[in-house]
């Protein structure tokens, strides 16, 4: 059995666009397993099974892996999918020949800044291997970011708990052909669509590697400061008119996929 854990929270516009592909997509048995906090309870009968739950987006995830973990056997396997990402084509090739290497295989978004922790738009790993590991999708460990700081997200404990267990991974890399967004709109594997935040408005490391680069300071401390504040203004009309152009390819592909069809899968492929 494959269990499908998948996370939807305020707004249901990502779910029967989701659900259909999965059961279009994936030709084992399976069965799909949710959280659906401040949504229409209704939108349950898209789903097997629908847990009440409140906490943050990798709470939820590792809190259903707990239920899931009860009740399957150690080899039935598990696919944490985003709310927002699903399956393009037949993932199971895919993830035989993954798990064949590897105990777990996932998303490396590699292109934001080159993070290294598994991402839960795509994981598949088997219910024993889980449950030997204590999977948790929680941010928390560190490693040096795109300005040399400490960053982390989610994942970052998976990462951590693989490491320390000595057990490898298979990483499942963008595989766009085109790419409008250099995060978002993603396929992996070309098998799998994450369409990504695009619309909360907020820019990723890969998207501020596209900013202007400030202009060099002068020597003078007035002309320093005048400088400072050019570069400063400069960098804020970019920003406001990155947030903007990333919300609006987010609107007009979210348009173009529920409406069915696969022009919108073509551009990116």
């Amino acid at each position: 059995m494959l269990y499908v854990v998948t996370v939807h929270h305020a707004s249901p516009r990502w779910i029967e666009i989701q659900t259909s592909h999965i059961r279009r997509n994936i030709g084992v048995p399976h069965q799909i397993w949710t959280s659906l906090e401040k949504i229409d309870p209704a939108y349950g009968s898209h789903f097997d099974k629908v847990l009440e739950l409140k906490a943050l987006h990798a709470g939820k995830l590792n809190a259903i892996a707990t239920e899931i973990c009860a009740l399957a056997e150690d080899g039935d396997l598990m696919m944490f999918l985003d709310g927002d990402s699903f399956p393009i084509a037949d993932p199971m090739p895919l993830i035989e020949e993954g798990l064949a290497k590897a105990p777990l295989l996932a998303v490396r978004r590699a292109e934001n800044g080159d993070e290294p922790q598994p991402h839960p738009c795509f994981c598949v790993t088997s219910v024993g291997t889980w449950e030997a590991l204590r999977g948790d999708w929680t941010a928390g460990y560190t490693w040096p970011g795109v300005a040399g700081r400490p960053n982390s997200d989610v994942g970052g404990n998976l990462l951590r708990k693989l490491e320390l267990a000595g057990m490898p991974w298979v990483e499942v890399l963008r595989s766009n052909r085109h790419n409008p967004d250099p995060l978002y709109l993603a396929i992996y594997g070309d098998v799998v669509y994450h369409h990504g935040a695009g619309l909360t408005g907020g820019l990723s490391p890969a998207h501020r590697a596209l900013a202007p680069k400030p202009a060099p300071l002068p020597g003078n401390p007035v002309g320093a400061a005048l400088t400072r504040l050019r570069n400063r203004r400069r960098w804020q009309r970019w920003e406001r008119s990155a947030v903007r152009s990333v919300a609006r390819k987010s609107q007009e592909f979210y348009e173009r996929i529920s409406k069915g069809g696969d022009d919108w899968l073509a551009e990116l492929m």
